[in-house]
């Protein structure tokens, strides 16, 4: 299975990447592609610089990768309640290509983390009710509060409660996908 992985974030020590390359680490023999949305970074979207320039070829890069995967793990960032300026800018370009829907209707695994009590829960809520309206077909989500709690950079999840929540979410994804 090929697997697209990458954190809706922009920072060179992003805690939602830890937790994705975490979240990637049980798909073991599977073909998995870790993304750095820096590598997709283009001018803000605006109608007048779409109608004078187009769709940048960046966008156009970000959506074959998407289109070459079997599933998506994303987890992300959440700024003032809201995705980053990061992701978003890239979501606003794909979603301008036509013919296609931005996330390509795979099955993905949704996620975020964060320092305070509610993991993100903000950005999750709002990526659950709007990515299945641009082709994401949402298995599971997870949500992890306190990353510097309960996260160890060398053996992941470190609270018992939220590391069987999330063990569960991956078997079910993994069984979801053998019966596709």
């Amino acid at each position: 299975m090929k697997i697209l992985a990458f954190a809706g974030s922009n920072s060179s020590t992003s805690i939602n990447k830890k937790l994705v390359v975490h979240a990637s680490s049980y798909f073991l023999g599977d073909d998995v592609k870790l993304l750095d949305l820096n590598d997709y970074e283009m001018p803000l979207y605006s109608t007048d610089r779409e109608l004078s320039d187009g769709i940048p070829q960046l966008a156009h890069d970000f959506a074959r990768k998407i289109d070459g995967s079997d599933f998506l793990i994303i987890s992300l960032a959440e700024h003032n309640g809201n995705y980053s300026v990061a992701f978003k800018n890239i979501y606003d370009w794909v979603s301008r290509i036509k013919t296609r829907p931005v996330f390509g209707n795979k099955p993905m695994f949704l996620m975020a983390t964060s320092y305070g009590g509610r993991g993100g829960g903000g950005v999750l809520d709002i990526a659950q009710k709007h990515l299945p309206h641009s082709g994401g077909n949402v298995l599971e989500t997870f949500s992890l509060p306190g990353f510097s709690m309960n996260f160890n950079i060398l053996t992941g999840i470190s609270n018992e409660g939220l590391k069987k929540e999330f063990e569960t979410k991956i078997q079910t994804i993994k069984n979801n996908l053998k019966q596709v």
